[in-house]
């Protein structure tokens, strides 16, 4: 969400905004909206003056302007509700060096670590490895949950794990709060986080919410998370702090769920598209400063790259496109992590700065030291997300007899140094 009053001023920066990032938004609509409904609060707000200023002498002419005031509001509550809806659709502006393009195909890559690993022998992709192995099943995956279900089996599952402890662990390092975040949540939170109304197909509505301590039925929508951004973002609500606190750093960890509708015969195989996973997210507040955010956004990422060249993965860095980064987004860079099945890198990370996009619709600032209040700025990026690293650290670390190695940074927290083929 913006200021209106820069929506105001800045049609046009704005309309070329929505064409950028593929927003259809009636930026006149919503223009109009505003000024009918600024008139009518103006209009009660004159009239309940006037109400008052009368008060006992005039209990006639009094209850006459109550009943003038009373549709008034009640087309303000429709007028809002329109306006808010609208409101709640307009993308942040981007940063200048943001490259500018349709889809994904103008990503820019910036940088890059390591080699694509090479084999002497035809290395087996993770699927079949997982089933030599007997790391993955993906039949009787499927058979219980359905389209992208899978069990993680034997060493997998502590390598899983152990990947995740070694990230939060980074991150208690970076000195970030670590949070156990809400999986099930309200409306607001994804209202709050932009997940909503943009990408509400992707989120997984719970159908019996449950019961409250007497008995009635709970009517508020519940939804699960497909990461602990929004809890992480909502657990800040209505909040407001002094900038010498600033920056605040936390990382949630959660399990998270997707639908990925939008992603219909993509990566059907595998552990890389999966209606759930295992996260640890990053999320910083900071300052209203453009230039300290985005240095905030280089950091987060270098925490994620550390990560990486711990494990030895080759990766890649790219800058978002417009066309690609998503409405709040004002600064965008994904990692890819090198795969050798896909004969590609594939996303692992992804680090988003969305300056005061989101903090507006949940109300988060601070105060400055002469006593303004100010939105803070939000960032966000994904400290490691698995099972999909499995694919990279699997495939790249295989062996020509079949067996695994454990990447090195990984030894002290698993009982096996290797994965091999069970006797």
């Amino acid at each position: 969400m913006l200021d209106i009053k820069f929506i105001r001023e800045n049609k046009k920066l704005l309309e070329k905004v929505c064409q950028a990032k593929n927003v259809k938004l009636d930026l006149d609509r919503l223009l109009v909206l505003d000024e009918k409904r600024c008139t009518l609060i103006q209009q009660a707000e004159n009239m309940r003056a006037e109400q008052k200023k009368l008060g006992k002498d005039d209990i006639e002419k009094a209850k006459e302007l109550k009943e003038k005031v009373r549709p008034l509001a009640e087309e303000l509550v429709d007028i809002e509700s329109a306006y808010n809806d609208l409101m709640y659709l307009v993308p942040n502006v981007y940063d200048p060096a943001t490259p500018e393009a349709k889809d994904d195909s103008g990503n820019k890559e910036i940088e890059k670590w390591g080699e694509p690993t090479k084999f002497d022998f035809k290395p087996k992709s993770h699927v079949e490895l997982g089933e030599t192995l007997d790391l993955i099943d993906f039949e009787r995956g499927v058979k219980t949950s359905g389209f992208r279900g899978y069990y993680l089996k034997n060493e997998a599952v502590l390598l899983h794990f152990a990947m995740l402890w070694h990230a939060l662990l980074k991150m208690v390092e970076k000195d970030f709060t670590p949070m156990l975040t809400p999986t099930i949540v309200r409306e607001f939170a994804l209202v709050g986080s932009g997940h909503f109304p943009f990408g509400k197909d992707e989120v997984y509505q719970i159908a019996n919410p449950g019961k409250l301590a007497d008995g009635e039925m709970i009517k508020d929508p519940a939804y699960l998370a497909g990461t602990s951004e929004p809890s992480l973002l909502a657990y800040f609500a209505n909040s407001v702090w002094v900038e010498k606190d600033l920056p605040i750093k936390v990382c949630g960890f959660s399990p998270c769920y997707r639908s990925e509708v939008g992603s219909y015969g993509k990566d059907a195989k595998g552990l890389y598209r999966l209606h759930e996973f295992m996260k640890v997210e990053q999320v910083v507040f900071c300052r209203a400063d453009v230039e300290e955010s985005n240095k905030w956004l280089d950091q987060m990422c270098q925490y994620s790259r550390e990560i990486l060249e711990e494990l030895k993965l080759p990766y890649r860095v790219l800058q978002i496109c417009t066309g690609d980064m998503g409405a709040g987004k004002y600064k965008m860079y994904d990692l890819e992590t090198w795969m050798p099945s896909r004969g590609a890198y594939g996303e692992t990370h992804s680090d988003s700065n969305l300056t005061d996009w989101q903090t507006r619709r949940l109300n988060i600032k601070y105060k400055t030291k002469d006593g303004e209040k100010k939105f803070v700025y939000a960032l966000n990026n994904t400290v490691l997300a698995s099972p999909r690293i499995l694919i990279a650290v699997l495939e790249n670390y295989q062996q020509k007899d079949g067996s695994i190695l454990v990447p090195k940074v990984l030894q002290k927290y698993l009982p096996f140094k290797e994965i091999r083929a069970k006797k």
